[in-house]
């Protein structure tokens, strides 16, 4: 749990400090942090990881709040699935469980099987690039198609039905029907 947080929230609020003396005697700057998806539509088995993209999402809705009057702005690039190396990790429990070793192994499945059309890095460089240079920049940015559709399910969709959309997408009932995985 330490060393995803310090990883994904403690090294953003170190790059914060570091930068913000020096966006203040200059009057102005863009701090872009890199959140998730699951920073607001958290999933199974990935617990850890969606507590540190809440945190993110707090922390630069907060500094935005704080140092906008500063003329700096904070923005968060929230993509979904990026073809990148890190889901090798993004599953891993503090503690293995048992009981649930079937599920998690049938998701980390489903999750692979995503990854293989999930979006290019460059799409999330592509975002990051617009709110750079935004005159007007917004707090949020979706990186992609599947996370603005997310972005708009999430907000207004009911509980429920994003509740069942993401236990059938993940096949989570039926990896844990009868220990079938």
């Amino acid at each position: 749990a330490r060393a995803i947080f310090d990883t994904n929230f403690f090294g953003i609020l170190r790059m914060t400090r570091a930068v913000l003396p020096h966006m203040r005697r200059q009057g102005g700057g863009r701090i872009i942090n890199i959140g998730s998806v699951l920073g607001f539509l958290p999933m199974p088995y990935g617990a850890l990881y969606a507590a540190t993209k809440h945190a993110i999402e707090g922390y630069s809705e907060s500094l935005d709040h704080e140092l906008r009057t500063r003329g700096i702005r904070v923005s968060v690039v929230e993509p979904a699935y990026t073809r990148t190396p890190f889901d090798a990790n993004f599953l891993e429990p503090d503690a293995r469980l048992d009981e649930y070793r079937e599920a998690r192994a049938a998701v980390t499945e489903r999750i692979k099987a995503v990854m293989a059309t999930a979006d290019r890095p460059g799409v999330v460089a592509e975002v990051v690039l617009k709110a750079a240079s935004a005159a007007q920049p917004k707090l949020r940015y979706t990186a992609g198609g599947l996370a603005s559709r997310l972005q708009l399910l999430r907000r207004f969709a009911p509980a429920s039905l994003v509740d069942a959309g993401i236990r059938r997408d993940l096949r989570l009932d039926a990896a844990t029907a009868g220990g079938a995985a």
